[in-house]
């Protein structure tokens, strides 16, 4: 079994300014951020635009190490994803020209040149392209608009039909967190594009999932498999993402049960009490992947020893935005954590 790989989010989280927890808020009016939130944004910005893109054709860093194929080259060019996000909110707080361009640039660049792989750990942080497009597509030039549509649309009928059509029982990255981030991206797909049959099949997507992986008692499958909390983390954040985006539209996804009768919250209620401390687990000890311990012994951070609590508080922060029990396990996690959505407008 191939494995997913977190360094690639890690790398990516370190250049991302805000949580990547977007939501679209039907009906209501964004509020404004305040000045230093976008100052900090503009510095981001400052520090990461290049004069030409990044984009390349493919990128891979699931199931290498640093160094590996084009590990080095996928982390270069996926600076662009969270910058594209952060020019949208900055044209959203600001509307100056010079960020609807350089946005139009990147978000056509990427459009044009990309070929999605649907291997969906390499390509989970498109979910900030897609955050882009939802805050500031009124912003964006008619062409550019266009191409990430129709980029968007690819990608959200490109895992929809995968989980319908290419699913494979015995093989697990089609119940893992694998499938996950298949689920996220559909469904974040399915409601910028605003589009019922892509919605109601994303939908049917993630109560399958849930049935697949979540068990009774609130377990995942991903622990399982991996004998990690970091696993159970990287399963669960985006469903949180897809159920944060369902409740926009009116709809409960963190109790809606799967065929196993549990529930996303049931799987966040499990995971809390290590999160609080309470209780508390060596990581892959009894994983059984064999790249888990390749990377620890590459020194990977992260792949032995004891669980870090503090690793779930982005996680509990995004559904702190569904729940406010889950908000005040994240102030505990790291006070200061910020639950509050970023805003897609309508």
């Amino acid at each position: 079994m191939r494995s997913s790989n977190p360094a690639s989010l890690a790398a990516w989280l370190a250049i991302a300014i805000l949580p990547a927890c977007a939501m679209a808020q039907t009906g209501a009016a964004c509020a404004p951020l305040p000045a230093t939130k976008i100052a900090q944004l503009r510095r981001a910005v400052e520090k990461n635009l290049t004069a030409a893109s990044r984009a390349i054709d493919r990128v891979h860093t699931e199931g290498t190490l640093p160094h590996q194929g084009i590990w080095d080259q996928s982390i270069e060019a996926e600076k662009d994803w969270p910058l594209m996000r952060q020019l949208a909110q900055l044209w959203q707080a600001e509307h100056r020209p010079e960020d609807a361009a350089a946005l139009s640039r990147l978000l056509s660049d990427w459009a044009r040149t990309y070929h999605p792989s649907f291997n969906p750990i390499d390509e989970t942080n498109l979910d900030a392209y897609i955050d882009a497009y939802a805050i500031a597509r009124e912003g964006l030039y008619p062409d550019a608009q266009a191409l990430a549509r129709q980029f968007i649309q690819q990608l959200g009928e490109g895992y929809l039909q995968q989980m319908e059509r290419g699913f494979k029982p015995g093989d697990g990255r089609w119940v893992n967190n694998w499938n996950a981030h298949r689920v996220k991206l559909a469904t974040l797909a399915a409601a910028v594009l605003d589009d019922p049959g892509l919605w109601n099949r994303a939908h049917q997507a993630f109560v399958a999932h849930l049935g697949r992986n979540i068990r009774a008692d609130g377990s995942t499958l991903d622990f399982e498999e991996r004998d990690a909390l970091h696993y159970v983390v990287y399963d669960l954040e985006p469903l949180v993402r897809a159920a944060q985006v369902a409740q926009a539209r009116g709809e409960n996804w963190l109790t809606v049960p799967g065929q196993s009768g549990s529930s996303l919250a049931a799987a966040l209620d499990w995971l809390a009490p290590y999160a609080r401390g309470d209780q508390t687990h060596q990581e892959f000890v009894h994983s059984h992947v064999k790249f888990d311990a390749q990377r620890d012994a590459a020194g990977v951070p992260g792949y032995s020893g004891q669980w870090n609590p503090a690793s779930s508080a982005q996680l509990f922060a995004m559904a702190g935005s569904l729940d406010s029990r889950y908000a005040a396990l994240a102030q505990q996690l790291k006070p200061g954590s910020d639950v509050a959505p970023v805003c897609w407008p309508r």
